[in-house]
This record gives C-alpha cells, sequence and structure tokens, in this order.
C-alpha cells in the first residue's frame, strides 16, 4: 500500500481547494448537515455506475461552513475502509485522446497533460462521460492561489518570497501554455487563463503515485484536518485508492483527512487559502556577499568550491546559494535550532576581512566533515560580528513586514469588495506568521550575542 503524495513537494498530501476561507485545525464535534439533491444527490451513484462498483456506504455528501464535505452515514470506527475508489474511475493523463496525446512531447508535463484533459472534457459539456464530476470543479473565480491576484494584490505580500515564487509560477505555467501553440489546429481554443485555471486544479486536487497523477472524484470532498492522520493510500495490487478512518466517528459528523504540514505561502501560492496561525509557517530570506566587499571573488570561490547545498524548497523551486530558509527558533537560550547552519556558515564567511581567514576556514573544513564555517570562531568578537550580520539584516526584514501588515487596512473596511477584502485577510496571516518566524531568530541572535559578549 503507497501513500498518495501531493504533486508540489516530496513526499506530501495533497490540499483541497478550499471554498472557505480558512482550514479545519481541530477535530469538529458533530456537524448536522444537509444533501442538495438537485446539485449533489446523484454524484455517488454516477461515480459508482462508473467504477461499475461500491465507492462507499458509509458516507454522503454535504455542506458545511468548510464547503462541500463529507459526512459518516452511520457510525465509523478506527480502521474502517471508508471509500475506495478504482483506477479506472480516475482522471490521469492518459484520458487524453490518443491523437492528442502524440502531439505532447516531454516538455510538456504531466500536470499539464492532466490540466488539457479537464480543458477538453469541459468544451464537451454534458456530453462527456465526466461531467457530473467536470461541472463540480471549483470555479476561476471561486480560486484565491496568489497566481491569480492582481498585481495591487501581489503588492500586498512584496516582502514575503512568495512574491518571487508567484511571479516564476506564472512563468512557468505561460512557457508550458506556449509550448502548445505549436499545434494551432488542436489547441487553439485554450486561452492562457483557461489553462492557467485547469493546471492550478491539477496541481491543488490531483495525487501522484507510481502511475503518475491523477483526480480522485468523490475523495475530492474530504476536506483537512490538522490532528487527523488520515491520507489517501494506493493499492496497486487491487487497482485502487482507499482512505482508512484514523479515528471513530459518530453518524452525520464530518469525516476529515490530513492534507500535510505547510506553510501559509505554501497554502496561498498552490491553494489560496492561509491560517490565522500556522505552527509550520517558515521565511525563505536572501542574503548574499556586497558588491562592494574587496573580498568579494574570493568570499564567492570559497563559496562555491564548497558548494553550499542547492535545496529545493517545499513549492519546488531550487534555493541559490544566497537564499535560505528560517522556521521558528522556539527557544531563545537553546542552540537556535530554525537557524540553518548553513546560513549562519555564511555570515561567518561574510564577516572575514582578509584571504587568510578565508583560507583558514577551508582548511578547517578540510580537515573535519568538509562543511565550511560550520564552527564558531574561536575569536569571540568575530563570532559576534558575524552573527550581528545576521541580525542586522533580520531586523530589516521585520521592519519592512511590520510596515506592510500597517498599511493593509482593516478587512472589515465598508470600501473594499468581498474577493479584496479575503485575500487582505490572507496577506495579513502569511506576513503575521513570517514576521512570528524572523522576531523568533532576532530575539535568539540577541540572546546568542550577548552570552557571547
Amino acid at each position: 500500500m503507497l501513500v498518495g503524495a501531493r504533486l508540489t513537494g516530496a513526499w506530501c498530501f495533497r490540499h483541497r481547494h478550499p471554498h472557505c476561507a480558512k482550514a479545519k485545525l481541530t477535530f469538529s464535534s458533530k456537524v448536522l448537515h444537509s444533501i442538495d439533491d438537485e446539485y449533489d444527490g446523484d454524484f455517488l451513484p454516477w461515480l459508482e455506475r462508473k467504477a461499475g462498483v461500491e465507492i462507499s456506504s458509509v458516507l454522503s455528501i454535504g455542506k458545511s461552513v468548510y464547503g462541500r464535505s463529507l459526512f459518516a452515514s452511520e457510525k465509523l470506527q478506527t480502521g474502517d475502509c471508508i471509500l475506495k475508489v478504482p483506477y479506472a474511475a480516475q482522471l490521469t493523463p492518459d484520458n487524453l485522446h490518443p491523437k492528442i496525446k502524440s502531439l505532447l512531447g516531454d516538455e510538456i508535463s504531466n500536470v499539464a497533460k492532466l490540466a488539457i484533459v479537464i480543458l477538453f472534457e469541459q468544451k464537451m459539456g454534458k456530453d462527456s462521460e465526466w461531467a457530473p464530476y467536470i461541472s463540480r470543479l471549483p470555479q476561476l473565480e471561486e480560486m484565491h492561489n496568489t497566481i491569480f491576484w492582481s498585481k495591487d494584490e501581489l503588492d500586498l505580500i512584496c516582502p514575503s518570497s512568495l512574491f518571487e515564487e508567484t511571479v516564476r509560477k506564472k512563468d512557468q505555467i505561460e512557457s508550458e501554455f506556449l509550448a502548445l501553440e505549436c499545434f494551432p489546429e488542436v489547441f487553439d481554443h485554450i486561452k492562457l487563463k483557461d489553462f492557467m485555471h485547469a493546471y492550478a486544479l491539477v496541481e491543488s486536487r490531483a495525487w501522484r503515485s507510481t502511475r503518475g497523477e491523477s483526480l480522485i472524484p468523490f475523495a475530492d470532498f474530504l476536506n483537512h484536518d490538522g490532528l487527523s492522520e488520515a491520507v489517501v493510500l494506493h493499492d496497486e495490487d487491487k487497482q485502487l485508492s482507499e482512505v482508512i478512518a484514523d479515528r471513530d466517528y459518530a453518524p452525520k459528523e464530518e469525516v476529515w483527512i490530513t492534507y500535510g504540514n505547510f506553510s501559509n505561502s505554501t497554502l496561498l501560492l498552490d491553494f489560496g487559502f492561509s491560517l490565522p496561525y500556522n505552527s509550520h509557517d517558515e521565511v525563505q530570506i536572501q542574503i548574499k556577499v556586497p558588491d562592494h566587499d574587496p573580498l568579494l571573488e574570493v568570499k564567492l570561490e570559497v563559496l562555491q568550491s564548497h558548494c553550499l547545498p542547492r535545496a529545493r524548497d517545499v513549492n519546488g523551486f531550487k534555493s541559490s546559494n544566497d537564499s535560505f530558509t528560517i522556521k521558528e527558533v522556539r527557544s531563545a537560550r537553546g542552540r537556535g535550532k530554525g537557524l540553518p547552519q548553513s546560513l549562519r556558515a555564511f555570515a561567518r564567511v561574510l564577516c572575514c576581512t582578509s584571504p587568510q581567514e578565508l583560507c583558514d576556514l577551508a582548511t578547517e573544513a578540510a580537515q573535519n566533515d568538509g562543511r565550511l564555517a560550520r564552527r564558531p570562531f574561536r575569536n569571540s568578537r568575530q563570532e559576534i560580528l558575524a552573527h550581528q550580520i545576521l541580525l542586522s539584516h533580520i531586523i530589516q526584514l521585520t521592519k519592512e513586514y511590520s510596515a506592510s501588515i500597517e498599511s493593509l487596512e482593516p478587512v472589515t473596511s465598508p470600501s473594499i469588495c468581498k474577493r479584496l477584502a479575503f485575500r487582505k485577510q490572507m496577506a495579513r496571516d502569511l506576513l503575521i506568521g513570517e514576521l512570528r518566524i524572523l522576531k523568533s531568530a532576532s530575539t535568539w541572535l540577541e540572546n546568542y550575542c550577548a552570552t557571547l559578549a
């Protein structure tokens, strides 16, 4: 049995696109619900006819404050299998018409191919065999992923690395769209905004397994709970995906799965919602050797020769040597867990004032594990200077974040529309969370320098 992985990041769980502002953080009590027979009552029977087997006899589709949801139809116990969706009733790139599939080379990702499947099924309308599912996918105006934000809305999150990540994501999607223009006879009806919408639907709703990417109807309606341990599982032998209850449920109680541990930056980029307090928040900061540093070339050579790791952040983008991810430092007097050692090493290189000091760092690295400047300087004044460089940089960032937060007018203001108010609140959640991370780092750095002094 394999755990389903979300498409962005390494071995994460899929996030459902929310129809509401917030995701659930803790298990709820019983929630009475109603089924809209006209809209949802025929969905499960349709899917079971298509699958040729029963999908679920213990769940029903209803509405909660979190949008379309799944509720227990009867008492459920831990370990119960609550739904099974055969591979044959899932949408994958294999659903592309053979003629279209033959046109698309390796330069077109599977995400883009699955987006094209959605677009062609949408074009067929009620004639599509997938119409009951396609019609229930979120509309463009319902999606709040930052790739759909206007320039003015993106400016709200300018201090955050999410601003640049959004720009890169839009460029990536546009690049794949331009590759389709080589086949106007097939794709001339597809517009960029429609392709971007379908692409975002796939990235936010699809799971990855050994068989590739797939959209799994009915499982789409499961909401997230931060305490849940239930996930989508894939059974290659039985050729199906399933969910096992991780706790007991009473009848009419909403059933949950976990989406994974993601920062607000990831939630906003890929899924269009944020949490008021997210314990998984982190901050991507940029710091580099100043252009006016007389040892600029030497420092760059030393850094390059010791290959500070080029990691990928949670959104799949490569981080350069001057990009570092800070997590919350939970103890001001601890070892600074949350501040990456590579960042502190970079600061030690920055504060060197002679070629000999840089040579000494390289020699020390060679004599140990090969990692550059991972040990504190023997000279406490130099160690303090290195960390004061970081402290100064982070304090400047906190000022920029604070200014941006203050510039956000109250979301209750009657002068702004509902969509803008919603996005301003998400921007506030993001910036306040990242500011909390920065303040925790600055507090630790101040304490570390004071201790050395």
